[in-house]
């Protein structure tokens, strides 16, 4: 009995326990579509556009933890997954993307479709393969899954010449080769920290007055969530936490201070100023969060735990680095931080608990005008804190990170790094397809939503029933809010006044659109269609001028934000 090689993919994801892929067929993966066929325990969504496939897998990778998997064709196929692939990347999503290429013969001839994809996606993959015969394509597809979850997670790309998926090999030397163990002398990550180092962390931390925690996305990913709520609950240090952080520690904390950063809380960023010991876990100090570096946490020691040695020390030195799986780590920190005097730090906590209270984040009001926040305020009413929220990028992202509270890891999926227009409706689609019984809302805003709007028919046609929140203002909102602010009002090419009618738009995809533009209207609307088990789109008219406050500007002080009383 023989296999061939575009069965040997299939074969190879069932193996890996993969449920669902995300793809669009095309001239170089017809073999692999032709084997799909046989393969009914494997859930393929069919996309409307290739880069709706790469955020619906990354989506389903947030949520889960585990390995999203998407297909393409060759050519304008593969580049089309471009930018979901460097959104996942920056944010350190595990992903395989499969991708055809052109006969291994053709190769270097510019043939139809053909396109150097491996070398176009080197900077932003954690590896990229190009399969060369049909014993390699076995081996790296195992490895691709390795590589993908293991270490900092990241995306990985197999790229299949035609050739290699026809070929056929014995099933026994498939089996052998499959059986192998993944060894790869290059690439060994390491998550065991050193125990010289996290003796040194906890001498740090029992001396320090005023500690605080940093969270980032990587307490998430290595799942130390648990071993994170011991050592708070134990110390009673106060933390805060990154954008793509928010979750790992639930906002009912009583000394969690909110997010940190350009549009975070007064107190996180007073509190980042004012420390004398910053612990910063799985967070890789980019600029949204330390504005001016010379003047980010001056006073302040860092101990820093990533399981990335490339990011330690990378944007601001740490006297303890730690190099090591965040569930490790801080596990081992928790059996060796016995003797903590919480007396220590008692005055701290009673001057960051006042700078929260003193200094809310807040908004006005207005009978007759629907104002963003307050969506998002209705929304976390009605489901509690406990939806999957799934942002777009701009004002709606800052709003939801600002006035949502999120209680559990892996409930918000946002574009961090890359600032991704167009991920919130197709990473919306891949995490309701993998957290079925959960409510996924996608807060996306009319210019991000026009990006990818094509996924609103995949939503029709697998009954996935993503939420679709717009928040409606009719301009390209962040950068407006820019221009007010830093250009004097000279608004440029960000007036979206012409914009479709979104609820016509969903009909026309077969899906139920609804409009809101009163505030009277808001709790009821939101109320009987947020948790029914179909796609819904609220077209939802908000404030035209509303600003994200507060903010620091880009390369400023955290110390000196601007708009804290609401207004600029």
């Amino acid at each position: 009995m023989e296999i061939n090689g575009a069965r040997i993919v299939w074969e190879c994801l069932r193996r890996q326990g993969v449920k669902d892929v995300f793809g669009y067929p095309g001239g170089q993966v017809i073999p692999i579509y032709n084997e799909l066929y046989d393969f009914r325990d494997i859930n393929h969504i069919l996309v409307r556009h290739e880069q709706g496939a790469a955020h619906a897998a990354d989506g389903y990778a947030r949520v889960t933890g585990k390995v999203g998997v998407c297909i393409a064709t060759s050519g304008p196929g593969a580049t089309n997954l471009v930018t979901g692939i460097m959104t996942a990347h920056m944010d350190s999503v595990p992903m395989v993307i499969i991708t055809g290429q052109v006969p291994l013969s053709l190769i270097g001839n510019d043939a139809f479709q053909e396109t150097d994809i491996t070398g176009i996606t080197l900077p932003i993959t954690k590896h990229s393969y190009l399969v060369q015969s049909i014993e390699e394509l076995v081996k790296f597809m195992k490895e691709a899954f390795y590589i993908a979850e293991t270490g900092r997670p990241g995306p990985v790309l197999i790229d299949i010449p035609k050739n290699i998926q026809v070929e056929s090999i014995k099933m026994s030397d498939f089996e052998k080769l499959y059986e192998r163990k993944v060894e790869i002398r290059s690439y060994s990550p390491n998550y065991i920290g050193n125990i010289r180092q996290i003796k040194l962390a906890v001498e740090y931390i029992n001396k320090s007055e005023k500690p605080l925690v940093v969270l980032g996305a990587g307490i998430i990913k290595s799942k130390a969530d648990t071993e994170l709520k011991e050592f708070l609950e134990y110390t009673k240090i106060p933390a805060t936490s990154t954008l793509l952080g928010l979750g790992a520690l639930s906002s009912e904390y009583e000394n969690y201070l909110g997010m940190a950063g350009m549009h975070g809380t007064v107190a996180s960023n007073y509190a980042i100023y004012d420390s004398d010991l910053l612990i910063a876990v799985g967070m890789r100090f980019d600029d949204r969060i330390t504005g001016k570096l010379e003047t980010f946490a001056p006073n302040a020691k860092v101990i820093h735990i990533d399981i990335d040695p490339a990011e330690i020390g990378k944007n601001r030195r740490a006297e303890v680095p730690i190099v090591g799986d965040l569930k490790n780590v801080i596990g081992e920190i928790n059996k060796k931080i016995t003797d903590f005097n919480k007396d220590n730090i008692k005055n701290w906590i009673e001057t960051v608990i006042k700078w929260k209270k003193e200094y809310p984040i807040i908004y006005k009001k207005d009978p007759n005008i629907i104002k963003p926040q307050e969506v998002i305020e209705k929304i976390n009413e009605i489901t509690k804190g406990e939806a999957i929220i799934v942002t777009d990028v701009g004002q709606h992202q800052m709003w939801a990170a600002q006035f949502y509270d999120f209680k559990k890891p892996g409930h918000l999926c946002s574009s961090g790094g890359a600032g991704t227009m167009g991920y919130g409706l197709p990473a919306a689609m891949g995490a309701k397809v993998a957290k079925k019984k959960e409510i996924v809302v996608a807060i996306v805003g009319d210019g991000g939503i026009q990006m990818n709007s094509q996924e609103l028919i995949t939503l029709a046609q697998y009954d996935i029933a993503v939420k679709i929140v717009i928040l409606n203002n009719s301009y390209l909102g962040m950068v407006r809010q820019w221009q007010e602010i830093f250009y004097e009002r000279r608004y440029s090419a960000v007036d979206l006044n012409i914009n479709p009618d979104f609820v016509l738009l969903a009909k026309a995809n077969k899906i139920k659109g609804v409009e809101i533009s009163l505030p009277s209207e808001l709790d009821k609307i939101l109320r009987e269609n947020l948790e029914s088990d179909e796609p819904v789109l609220f077209d939802i008219k908000v404030s035209k001028e509303e600003n994200v406050l507060p903010m620091v500007p880009s390369g400023g002080e955290g110390n000196k934000m601007i708009g804290i009383t609401g207004e600029i």
